[in-house]
This record gives C-alpha cells, sequence and structure tokens, in this order.
C-alpha cells in the first residue's frame, strides 16, 4: 500500500520527466537540420528575394521618390539575385543612388551564392564549418570532396574579389577620362565590375552601353570579366592550384575551356558574318569595330548580358544563334545560366559516341559513367520543357511574334538579360512568367543535376531486355 509521500513523489517525478513543448525557433532548427540542400537553396534564395524586393518598393530607392510597383520591384530582385539583368524599367533612369547599391548588393550576393556567403561568415567568426554546411557548401559550389570546402570558399572569395578589382581600376579612369565625374566613375567602375564578373548585365548608365560600340577600353575589361565568370568556379580552382601542369586538370576543367572556346569561336565568325553587311548593327562601322563587336556580342549570351549593338534590329539568323549560345550558357558552379556547358559537351560526346558505335563516351583518355550521361539528357528535359512551356504562355498572354517570345524566355531562362525590346511592354502576367523562368533558370539545373546525382537505386531484380525501335 503507498502512501501519501510516495504518491508525492511519483508526481514530482512524472512533472519532472514531461517533455517540453518546442518552441518556435527549435522547430524551424528541426526542420533545416531534415531539409535536404536544394530546399535550403530554395528558401534561402526565397527569402532573399522578398527582402530585396521590399528594399526596392522603398521610395528612397527610386529617382522620383514614388513607390515602384510591386511587380517590377519583385521582377528586378529576382532579375539581380538571379544574375540575369532582364528589366522592366530602366535601371539608370528608374533608380536612385540607394536603389543602385541595393541592386549591386542583390548580384553580388546572387552571383556568389547564398550558401557561400553564409558559409564565408561561419569561417571568419567561428573558423569552421559544419557537416550539414559542408554537404550544402559542397553542393553550390561544386567542390568534390568535403574537405576542400574550405579552400574553395577562400578561392572563391579570392578570385571573384581580384576579377571585380582588376576590372574596376580598368573601367574607373576610363569613366573618369570620358567625363563622368570622379565620384560617378567611382561607382560605375564598381557597378560594371560586379554586374560583369557577375554575369548580371545590369547597365547603369542611362545612354546604356550602344554608347561603347566598338570602344576597347570598355568592352575588352568587360567581355573579359564575363569570359571569366561564365567558367565556374570549380575550372578557376584547378587552374589556380595547378597552373603550371595542365595535364593534371579535372576532365571537368579541360572540357569547359575547350567547349567555352569552341563556342565563342563559332559565335565570334557566326555574328560577324551574319551582321556585316546589317546597317542597323555593324554594317557601316570601320574594320576594328565589327571585329571588337563581333567578339563582345559573342561573349554576352554565356550569360553575360551586356549589348553594345541593338538585338531587336540584329538578323533573323543571328537571333537564331543567340538562342542557342543562351540556352547552352556558361560553366557548372558559376554566375552564368543555361544548361551549362559541360552539360551540353557531354550529350555532344554521346552523340558522337553513337554515331562511331562506340559502347562507351571517352574524352581526354577518360570514361564518362552512364549515369552521368543520364543526368544531363534529364537536365536537357527539363529545361527544354520549362523553356516551351513558358513561351507558349508568353503566346497567349502577348500580341508578340515566337521569335520575340522565345528570345526572351530563353534570355529569363539562361540568366542572360539580353531583349528585343520588349520585356518593358509586357503585361504583369507575363512578367510573372518571366520571373518563373529567371528563379527555375538559376536553381533549377543546379538542384535538378544535385537530385539527379543522389537519386541511384539498387534493384536486386533486373527485368528482361526489349529493345523498341528508334527512328
Amino acid at each position: 500500500m503507498s502512501t501519501p509521500g510516495r504518491r508525492a513523489t511519483r508526481r514530482r517525478t512524472r512533472s519532472f520527466g514531461a517533455p517540453k513543448q518546442p518552441t518556435a525557433g527549435r522547430q524551424v532548427l528541426h526542420a533545416l537540420t531534415r531539409a535536404t540542400p536544394a530546399r535550403i537553396a530554395l528558401a534561402v534564395f526565397t527569402g532573399m528575394i522578398g527582402a530585396f524586393t521590399a528594399l526596392l518598393s522603398l521610395p528612397a530607392a527610386t529617382a522620383d521618390g514614388v513607390r515602384t510597383d510591386l511587380t517590377d520591384a519583385l521582377f528586378t530582385a529576382v532579375s539581380a539575385i538571379c544574375v540575369t539583368g532582364l528589366v522592366t524599367v530602366e535601371t539608370g533612369v528608374h533608380w536612385s543612388g540607394f536603389g543602385l547599391t541595393v541592386i549591386m548588393i542583390a548580384i553580388k550576393l546572387g552571383g556568389l551564392g547564398l550558401m557561400t556567403v553564409a558559409s564565408l561568415l561561419s569561417l571568419s567568426v567561428m573558423h569552421r564549418l559544419g557537416l550539414a554546411q559542408r554537404v550544402i557548401t559542397a553542393q553550390e559550389t561544386r567542390a568534390e570532396r568535403l574537405a576542400e570546402v574550405g579552400g574553395v570558399l577562400r578561392i572563391i572569395l579570392i578570385s571573384s574579389t581580384v576579377f571585380e578589382l582588376a576590372t574596376f581600376v580598368a573601367l574607373t579612369p576610363y569613366m573618369v577620362i570620358t567625363e563622368h565625374g570622379i565620384g560617378a566613375s567611382l561607382f560605375l567602375g564598381l557597378f560594371y565590375a560586379i554586374s560583369a564578373f557577375n554575369n548580371a548585365g545590369f547597365v547603369p548608365e542611362a545612354a546604356g552601353t550602344a554608347q561603347y560600340v566598338g570602344d576597347p577600353f570598355f568592352t575588352i575589361p568587360i567581355a573579359l570579366a564575363v569570359f571569366v565568370g561564365s567558367l565556374g568556379f570549380p575550372v578557376i580552382l584547378v587552374v589556380v592550384r595547378k597552373l603550371r601542369t595542365p595535364r593534371r586538370w579535372s576532365v571537368h576543367a579541360k572540357l569547359t575551356l575547350t567547349t567555352t572556346v569552341l563556342l565563342f569561336l563559332i559565335a565570334f565568325f557566326g555574328f560577324l558574318g551574319l551582321e556585316w553587311s546589317n546597317p542597323a548593327t555593324l554594317g557601316d562601322r570601320s574594320l576594328g569595330t565589327k571585329l571588337i563587336g563581333a567578339g563582345f556580342a559573342a561573349v554576352m549570351p554565356r550569360s553575360g548580358g551586356f549589348s553594345t549593338i541593338d538585338v531587336g534590329q540584329m538578323t533573323a539568323e543571328s537571333r537564331v544563334l543567340t538562342d542557342l549560345l543562351m540556352f547552352i550558357g556558361g560553366g557548372s558552379g558559376s554566375t552564368a545560366g543555361g544548361i551549362r556547358v559541360t552539360t551540353f559537351a557531354l550529350l555532344m560526346l554521346a552523340i558522337w559516341a553513337e554515331i562511331r558505335g562506340n559502347p562507351d563516351v571517352e574524352v581526354f583518355h577518360r570514361r564518362i559513367p552512364v549515369e552521368t550521361i543520364r543526368q544531363a539528357i534529364g537536365v536537357l528535359v527539363m529545361s527544354a520543357s520549362v523553356v516551351f512551356l513558358a513561351t507558349f504562355l508568353l503566346l497567349r498572354m502577348t500580341p508578340y511574334t515566337l521569335d520575340q517570345t522565345l528570345f526572351e524566355t530563353l534570355s529569363a531562362f539562361g540568366t542572360v538579360g539580353l531583349s528585343t525590346g520588349i520585356t518593358t511592354s509586357l503585361p504583369d502576367e507575363a512578367k510573372w512568367v518571366l520571373i518563373v523562368c529567371m528563379y527555375v533558370g538559376r536553381l533549377g539545373p543546379m538542384t535538378l543535376g544535385a537530385a539527379l546525382a543522389v537519386r541511384s537505386r539498387v534493384r536486386m531484380i533486373q527485368l528482361p531486355y526489349e529493345r523498341p525501335i528508334v527512328g
């Protein structure tokens, strides 16, 4: 028979051992620890887009002090975070100095990668990275091993800062010489440097970049920054670490550099030939201007987005060539968009192997796994599906032609920023379609590739073969 004292003790024990209700902060932390890296990246990108939309919606962000429409503020924030460059309002006219600064910060964060920025802050404050943070950052930076994430982060920070400073130093004196004023020249040089290396394509001047057509002092630094930024941090890391031993470069670095150079040459000679006699672009220009203009135009579809010639006045063939280049995009792990250069190269190598009857896809004395080819096909099909659906919706929502709507869709999905001039006149529902395209284009292929890489299963029972008719 229990006594009153024992019953009180049991009641105190049960009360002491009762589980506590988790706080809201703990619930959020628990959800984040269980979330996949792809979900965390989506959540962080979405949160940052909301924050920058709020900043751009402030009256202080506009030149006339009038609050920007929510759709236009959101469109600009997404374009900046996703380093695209498409705009619904004139950047150099509509936004104030505060608004341009907000856009510049958004470009910098979006180009580095928000999880990369968070990891850099963690390294500087705590001098270490947790396992979960290493996994997430490795996915974003394309680090091959978790142990090298810290080194990759440092290379990313140093290389991006060095190239941006070099572009800034190259452009600022030229801006001073062209009578922009000291303060304006410093700001324009910094803005152009960040926008170029991060492949954003935002132009802070009301006159645009058409005023610099054929000008080597402006176009060459911008083109070099865009070109290097589009290679990707994994390639930069390999080149920096093994600069004197190219034979030891990874297959990814060799494939990216080789395909990038080939695409540039095709684009250069293509634009030079197609626009040589076009009076609206390069037809009445000097030989030097034609060469520089064609070279600049050949780099920009890699996700740069700057343009010294009117895209709307280019020949139809040049726009088709630009469409292809924008869809391919830049290197994996870079600030560029598209399906990525390596995806395109692997698909071409797979087709070539099939034509020659080779059982394996080989490049640089290495064999490519079948799983990698399947990932490339998955990225291609999903990307093409997004472009098709968005183009179809724009055709239904606007009076513009297939050529124009396809160009804008590919520019948004490839995070390029080139435009035929119709973006500013699109209805709100069409702007939302492009917003989704920019969002998916920046995160879609990256997260899809990572998701396909980890979704491999081993089946104990294999079904019998049967070959359908192909072709």
